[in-house]
């Protein structure tokens, strides 16, 4: 239901739009179709590789590795692979919504999450070049530790602890 709300409002703006400036409303959307076009590929290719990990993973091994059961153990491993990877937020909060109806736990899609937006293991190199390596090792450490303290928060909040 909320989904018909939010389009519809949506549907009503962008008439809205067109009714008050065609040139604009036009423009915008072109540009919009454009971001799309440019953000299908990756978004894609992350929904895919998703769709055949949960075709190979069903929920009880989800639930082992990274469920909540899988303590502290899982929040490490959840964070280590949110530091590695580099996924955009808005494919990743929709990964993380699948998963979390797979059965994973909320302590460990909270460090997942939190180190994926935070930690930049890829991108470090490139952080180095232009923060310095003390700053950018300083920076990436302190959002790690951060993410298991958000892991915790999460855990306390949801009744994981």
């Amino acid at each position: 239901m909320e989904n018909i709300v939010l389009y519809s409002v949506t549907a009503l703006l962008v008439v809205l739009s067109w009714v008050k400036d065609r040139g604009k409303t036009k423009q915008a959307l072109r540009k919009a179709w454009k971001s799309f076009e440019n953000i299908l590929p990756q978004f894609s290719g992350i929904i895919l590789m998703v769709g055949i990990l949960l075709a190979f993973l069903n929920a009880d091994v989800i639930g082992r590795i990274i469920g909540s059961s899988s303590g502290w153990l899982g929040v490490l491993l959840a964070s280590v692979v949110g530091a590695i990877t580099l996924i955009p937020g808005f494919i990743a909060f929709p990964t993380a919504a699948m998963l979390l109806q797979t059965g994973a736990g909320y302590m460990q899609i909270g460090a997942f999450i939190s180190s994926l937006m935070m930690v930049g293991v890829v991108t470090l190199p490139l952080e180095i070049k232009y923060f310095g390596k003390r700053a950018a090792i300083w920076r990436n450490a302190l959002a790690y530790v951060f993410a298991f303290v958000a892991a915790l928060v999460i855990g306390k909040v949801m009744g994981e602890l």
